[in-house]
């Protein structure tokens, strides 16, 4: 229980950074804050049911910017067409999971990879921590630079940090909850809790339920849409699942995940199940390692997550009081553990050290778990095939690869 409030705290923002940004695509806020706590909570406690593991789900970060700004915004494609894409996608997951080829896909991942995956997520958390801290802020001339350690946001930030890791180094259970609960009553005193009261009704959530057009999805032909959809979320659950499984000891020796086919299934469904009700598609959460930390190994994690994720429905102004410098300092802490899985990469064997560097440096370098597999699977099988061990790379990572190298072209076009 504790495990799944740790995981619940460190993803809340979701709640409200979600409807923002779906907003923008002309959805109802108020339908749409609806719309992400319902989907979250179905998935997540459908997961820990059905899976039985500590894994939540909710509205995926990324994939909603990819659904307002490049679909609905700039491609002019009506919110409710956009929303068809996402259920056929759902659809197409769940195909490709009883066909098994989503399976073939995991197996396939060289095992050299799954420990760069983990390490890299590891760094991505963290710098997503050390962002939300203000700790680390954009500069246009060097992209990244320090920020103002004297701010209210660092100095949250900065204590729950000790906090957290004081009670870690001494074994104390909910060390991370406490550090963030902590973190935030400092954030009050300090006066860097917003308090924005907003009252929310569940007939709100009938702005967007049931409004996906799938006959405009078809006939505008949105097949290249569907197509990254289905690329970003698979690759994207595919690394989050590696890495928390590895997490939480949940991988065997042979490097496969049990019940994987329910986990499929658990996040296809919870994707056709977010069109239904009227936002983006919904993925495994990399936060679900900061409850895996606090303790969390079977699906009674992702079930109390999921049950918070209902009351937040009715407590949104609560939740608006936790300022992202609290939950910062417990993204920081948990990568900072994920990257002892960088201790088993053979770091002096070339063929294996570059893919899991690149693998481990482009997750947080281009925020996206999806880019950091791609540049891993395209090192790996170019150097493996140069250094004359390519007859030793399973053929679907060979199919992946030209998959990645098509999908680097055509954002190469479409940026150009």
């Amino acid at each position: 229980m504790v495990a799944g409030i740790t995981t619940f705290v460190t993803m809340a923002y979701i709640v409200l950074v979600n409807p923002a940004i779906l907003h923008d695509a002309g959805m109802p806020l108020a339908a749409v804050t609806a719309a992400t706590c319902l989907s979250a909570a179905f998935g997540s406690i459908f997961m820990g049911f059905f899976a039985r593991y500590p894994i939540a789900l909710a509205p995926g970060m990324g994939l909603n910017a990819y659904f307002t700004y490049v679909v609905v915004k700039g491609m002019g494609v009506p919110w409710q067409a956009a929303l068809g894409a996402v259920f056929m996608s759902g659809v197409v997951f769940m195909l490709l999971t009883l066909a098994g080829i989503r399976q073939m896909i995991l197996s396939a991942i060289p095992t050299e990879l799954y420990s760069a995956v983990s390490a890299g997520v590891g760094v991505f958390i963290a710098f997503i921590g050390l962002k939300n801290a203000g700790l680390v802020v954009a500069n246009p001339a060097t992209f990244v630079a320090l920020g103002n350690l004297r701010s209210a946001s660092a100095a949250v930030s900065v204590f729950g940090l000790i906090v957290i890791a004081v009670l870690l180094s001494k074994k104390v259970s909910g060390a991370i909850l406490i550090g963030i609960a902590s973190a935030s009553v400092l954030g009050i005193v300090l006066g860097l809790t917003k308090w924005h009261p907003v009252s929310y009704a569940l007939s709100d959530l009938t702005a967007t339920a049931w409004k996906l057009d799938l006959k405009s999805t078809v006939s505008f032909g949105f097949w290249e849409i569907i197509f990254v959809f289905l690329f970003v979320d698979l690759f994207d659950n595919l690394g989050t699942l590696v890495a928390v499984g590895r997490e939480a000891g949940l991988v065997d020796e042979n490097n496969q995940i049990p019940r994987l086919n329910r986990i499929l299934i658990s996040d296809s469904l919870a994707t056709m199940v977010s069109s239904l009700v009227g936002t983006s598609t919904v993925v495994s959460y990399i936060e679900s390692a900061a409850g895996v930390e606090a303790g969390g190994r079977t699906g009674v994690t992702a079930i109390v997550t999921g049950l918070l994720f209902v009351l937040a429905l009715f407590a949104l102004p609560v939740i608006g009081a936790i300022p992202t410098a609290a939950t910062a300092p417990a993204l920081i802490i948990v990568g900072s553990l994920m990257m002892a899985h960088g201790a088993e990469i053979e770091w002096k064997k070339p063929t294996v050290a570059i893919p899991s560097f690149l693998t481990m440096i482009m997750i947080p370098l281009t925020f996206s778990i999806a880019n950091g597999l791609a540049f891993g699977f395209v090192a790996y099988s170019l150097i493996k095939i140069g250094s004359g061990e390519g007859r030793k790379v399973h053929w679907l990572v060979y199919v992946l690869t030209a998959l990645f190298i098509a999908r680097f072209i055509y954002m190469g076009a479409s940026n150009g």
